[in-house]
């Protein structure tokens, strides 16, 4: 048997190993999912860029790839995210990841029915109120990470979040090696979870052109942008990048209403629903009608980027980890070298006590 380390995680979820692979939207399908999972960490599905049949045959596709635990992001504001948390329930999925806090009485649904409720969070205020409703975990993300994001670093974020809840607290942000999971743990956290880090494996569907031009990047490589979709947005510098922070906001409106138009014919989704999930946006959030109308923007142009390799017309969302990254491995690659380099560093620490206990 391979080396394990046993957390509040692992127990909690049922899985292997305390790492986790984040819910990204146009990556995180069924591929990567029960990659992940098959290795012994956590895979997540990412459903915000899907329909909601789509995410019925997601589901199924994971589920006929790994008997493992896996688990579904959600956004918390979606107009039919109670079907889809019925489908979650259902067909009996372990885990429901949220971006946004999900309502009171959802969480009291997933856990009445047995489904782990993981939402993510970016404050340590946030954290106390899921907690209060009843979520069994958090991830905390620091500004390091990619796509949404915030101004504190992991460092500081992670330790005010566990200073303030008594749920085990995942971090993300910054991770990709065993060192990261050794740190993370020291802190006191339950685990990791990875978004970039996944993104550039051997498992993910993201066109291989395109991950070679993630490769090629450095630490400074990445822009924290709010002209994507009018909230902060860490994504790879690009010329289309370099193009929307030097245009206005009237442009970033007109483009965001075709790409509604775009969104809409793709998805086949109505109007009414489109406005609908904005007005739930809205009342979930601090955004105004601008971000709320901009916010469009982000699945089509992650789309471009991520599925149809067009890095001219597309968005590469990333953290700052992509400059420490120079190789794609699978997934069950990855997670046995990250356990294995964090039980190394573990074992160090401990030698370093013993040495101090005998002088």
């Amino acid at each position: 048997m391979s080396p394990r380390l046993t957390t509040a995680l692992t127990d909690l979820v049922g899985i292997e190993h305390p790492i986790v692979q984040t819910g990204m939207g146009w990556v995180s399908g069924p591929r990567l999912t029960a990659a992940t999972s098959n290795a012994g960490g956590l895979g997540i599905l990412a459903s915000a860029t899907m329909t909601y049949e789509e995410l019925e045959v997601a589901v199924a596709k994971t589920k006929a790839a790994t008997d493992k635990p896996f688990g579904v992001n959600i956004r918390a504001d979606a107009s039919d995210a109670a079907q889809r948390i019925d489908l979650l329930i259902r067909e009996n999925v372990r885990v429901a990841s949220f971006a946004l806090a999900p309502r009171k009485e959802l969480i009291a649904k997933l856990k009445d029915h047995g489904v782990v409720v993981i939402p993510s969070i970016g404050a340590a205020k946030h954290a106390v109120k899921v907690a209060s409703w009843g979520a069994d975990a958090v991830i905390v993300q620091g500004g390091e990470g990619g796509g949404h994001t915030g101004p504190v670093a992991t460092t500081l974020l992670l330790p005010s979040v566990l200073d303030a809840v008594d749920i085990p607290v995942v971090a993300a942000g910054g991770f990709f090696d065993g060192r990261g999971l050794a740190a993370a743990l020291a802190y006191g956290a339950a685990g990791v979870a990875m978004g970039t880090r996944f993104l550039l494996t051997s498992d993910s569907a993201v066109p291989d052109s395109v991950k070679q031009e993630y490769l090629s990047r450095g630490l400074q490589d990445t822009t924290v942008s709010v002209k994507v979709d009018g909230m902060p947005h860490r994504v790879l510098n690009t010329e289309l990048v370099d193009s929307l922070e030097r245009g206005s906001y009237a442009k970033g409106l007109v483009a965001a209403a075709r790409n509604a138009a775009k969104f809409k014919a793709m998805t086949g989704m109505k109007w009414s629903t489109l406005v609908k999930d904005g007005i739930a946006m809205k009342r979930a959030s601090d955004r105004t009608w601008q971000q709320i109308i901009m916010a469009a923007n982000t699945p089509m142009l992650l789309k471009a980027g991520l599925v149809e390799g067009n890095t001219e017309a597309g968005v590469l969302a990333s953290g700052q980890v992509v400059g420490m990254l120079d190789d794609l491995p699978s997934c069950q690659e990855l997670i046995d070298r990250i356990v294995a380099e964090a039980i190394e560093r573990i074992d160090a620490m401990a030698a370093l006590r013993g040495q101090e206990s005998r002088a």
